[in-house]
């Protein structure tokens, strides 16, 4: 038997194990660290397909691996942040009653919408060159670094709880979307075909000044931008 055609396969599993560990960093509150094996599982995430290429050792297999695995790193993980920071950490006013021991369940929503995106994913044809909906990474990325970057400042907010959850309903809708974002897949350097992609990564650089708070300005500058190609009906 070749070992060969399952290390792809050992690398997803990291994934999905990175994913679990996120899961119990964000029940003990410890956001930063449960932001930080999402990376972990990103990265893992990232190398799975391409090891997986290099060994030409793709298999059904590991396509419905990478998914289970992907639903949880990049799915039921930022879900679980945001359900712990709105049950345990976010002010609602008293004027919600009882609704404030149930709104924190609306965060599970990421959980199930990312799913959606996937399995979506994995049979939608024309996703080979771009993005239909947001990646399910972005999409985790941007939610455990808003709970960890500025989850005080949602904190201090009158009107917190009802900004968590119209986020919680607005990317639910985009993972789902079909709206095209653009990958950064480069098949050449040449600005001609990569103005997008070389426009993105020059704003965004800056950007990684801001922190924990990075990837919520990354991220949204690169759904702002796919918007405005979509709007324009150009390419992407």
């Amino acid at each position: 038997m070749s070992i060969k055609k399952h290390i792809p396969n050992a690398i997803t599993c990291c994934n999905l194990f990175s994913g679990c560990i996120a899961c119990v960093m964000a029940f003990n509150g410890r956001f930063d660290l449960a932001m930080l094996f999402i990376v972990v599982g990103a990265v893992f995430d990232f190398f799975d397909g391409m090891v997986a290429r290099m060994l030409h050792v793709s298999s059904p297999l590991g396509v419905q691996m990478d998914s289970l695995a992907d639903d949880v790193t990049f799915g039921m993980a930022p879900a679980t942040i945001v359900f712990c920071y709105m049950k345990d950490v976010l002010y609602y006013p008293e004027y919600l009653g009882a609704f404030k021991e149930i709104i924190p369940y609306f965060a599970f929503l990421i959980a199930v919408f990312s799913a959606c995106r996937l399995a979506k994913f994995n049979i939608d044809t024309r996703q080979t060159n771009t993005f239909i909906g947001l990646p399910t990474p972005a999409n985790a990325l941007f939610w455990s670094s808003l709970v960890t970057g500025a989850g005080h400042w949602i904190f201090n907010l009158n009107a917190g709880w009802f900004l968590m959850l119209a986020l919680i309903l607005l990317f639910s809708y985009f993972l789902v979307s079909e709206i095209p974002m653009f990958s950064l897949k480069f098949k050449s350097f040449k600005w001609k075909y990569n103005k997008t992609r070389f426009v993105f990564l020059i704003v965004s650089l800056p950007m990684l000044a801001l922190g924990y708070l990075a990837p919520v300005a990354i991220i949204s500058w690169y759904m702002l931008l796919s918007i405005i190609l979509y709007v324009k009906g150009a390419r992407v």
